[in-house]
């Protein structure tokens, strides 16, 4: 018997997808399309909002963990792809899933399964590569820095850069989901935060932005001077937030303060 084909629409989080797939099974119904409750559009299809249900979030992890490890890592990085439509892409591999078992994942040219994979690996790449594009600034003892990813990378940057600097204060801003994450020695949260404005440098950071941009221009060998091989190493898209590609006024010092600080919410995680 064929599944009615319904419009499933959830507060965006990927606890929410989850439940939509739980409903899905439960209700026995078709999801047409998945709609976050921040891009609402009007369809043919009849529509019903999904609540989100931690018990049946874990259920169905859990379940994924069961059949194999991996597959749950596949959906957990799958949700934070910027392929279009992703979440048809991941449900369709749930369900295969479920049909097929473990050996699924061994199909790799799988309809259901070559689009997540294709997916995570562009974001496996996009973090491997932020790992040495980001650049921080040093303002009053805190370090900050932004970047402007396709993917959803700083649960993923999350475990390099709080590793690395256990022992700093910083934040890390992405500016494409406008969200950040925010670290102090022991704990870390990723925040919404709908816009940020680096602060203009103090004199010694200015002058640290001179020295890295004086040993960037130094180091090359000019005769082999390559702007092809330079955007294939490092892509042109990253340049906006490196130090080394700025222009004249991003190394001067200024007088401007931070932004306002905001009450600092509670929402910290232990290491």
């Amino acid at each position: 018997m064929r599944m009615p084909s319904v419009i499933f629409r959830y507060d965006g989080s990927f606890e929410g997808f989850l439940c939509c797939v739980f409903d899905s099974y439960v209700y026995k119904e078709y999801p047409a399309q998945f709609q976050d409750e921040a891009h609402l559009e009007h369809s043919l299809f009849p529509a019903r909002w999904v609540g989100t249900d931690a018990r049946h979030a874990q259920r169905i992890l859990v379940s994924l963990e069961k059949i194999d490890p991996y597959a749950k890592e596949l959906v957990v990085k799958g949700f934070l792809t910027c392929v279009p439509d992703r979440e048809k892409i991941l449900y369709q591999f749930i369900r295969a899933l479920y049909d097929i078992g473990q050996p699924l994942l061994r199909q790799l040219s799988d309809e259901a399964v070559l689009p997540l994979l294709k997916a995570v690996r562009h974001l496996d790449g996009e973090v491997h590569l932020l790992k040495g594009f980001v650049r921080f600034s040093e303002f009053e003892g805190m370090l900050a820095g932004e970047i402007r990813p396709k993917n959803r990378v700083l649960p993923l940057l999350r475990f390099h850069f709080c590793d690395r600097m256990y022992n700093e204060t910083f934040l890390l801003y992405d500016r494409t989901h406008r969200e950040a994450l925010v670290h102090k020695p022991g704990q870390w949260a990723i925040l919404p935060l709908d816009s940020f404005q680096m602060a203009a440098p103090s004199a010694a950071e200015a002058q640290y932005r001179r020295l890295w941009k004086r040993f960037y221009d130094t180091i090359e060998i000019k005769e082999r001077h390559n702007p092809r091989q330079r955007r294939t190493n490092m892509p042109q898209r990253y340049w906006s937030t490196m130090t080394e590609f700025q222009d004249e006024s991003y190394f001067t010092a200024g007088t401007e303060t931070l932004p306002e600080k905001r009450k600092k919410p509670d929402l910290f995680c232990e290491r």
